[in-house]
């Protein structure tokens, strides 16, 4: 055995998994799927009859949660496909620094700092404009594959 010590520069999380995997021919419209690499939510799904070569073929058509890029995968319906964790928490919003970022309430108390202010126009314009009014603002952001981005907004009241 040797005397020195080893360090090993890990970039690995808790091993919690950003997906699970689904069975093809179980996922429906308006669940998620992972197609290159992207968390999409599927739009339309279709599957084609068994070939001479044996598999009934499903393709999917997916907007990916983040972007709002269309993307289309073909998948065997027996094999497996990655369905990405997908979770949505709201928070209050506290302010919003000149930067873009966003100072948001979190349920324990503390404050999030790590969110950009989403690039949806119409969303926007919507937290800029209620912010700016004094209103209280409740933002939704969405979670998937270690992404996060706000997508929707609630307004509970003047302050």
């Amino acid at each position: 055995m040797s005397d020195e010590e080893h360090h090993f520069e890990s970039k690995a999380d808790a091993g919690a998994s950003k997906t699970y995997p689904q069975q093809a021919g179980t996922i429906r419209k308006n669940g998620h799927i992972v197609i290159k690499n992207r968390p999409c939510k599927v739009v339309e799904v279709s599957t084609s009859k068994t070939g001479k070569h044996g598999h009934a073929k499903c393709h999917f058509v997916g907007i990916d949660i983040f972007t709002g890029k269309k993307l289309e995968d073909i998948v065997p319906s027996s094999h497996n496909c990655d369905v990405p964790h997908v979770s949505r928490t709201d928070y209050q919003l506290i302010d919003i620094s000149e930067d873009g970022f966003v100072s948001l309430l979190t349920e324990n108390g503390n404050t999030k700092d790590d969110l950009r202010l989403p690039t949806d126009d119409t969303l926007l314009t919507q937290i800029k404009d209620g912010f700016a009014e004094g209103k209280d603002l409740v933002l939704s952001v969405m979670c998937a594959m270690g992404e996060e981005q706000i997508c929707g907004i609630k307004d509970i009241g003047p302050k």
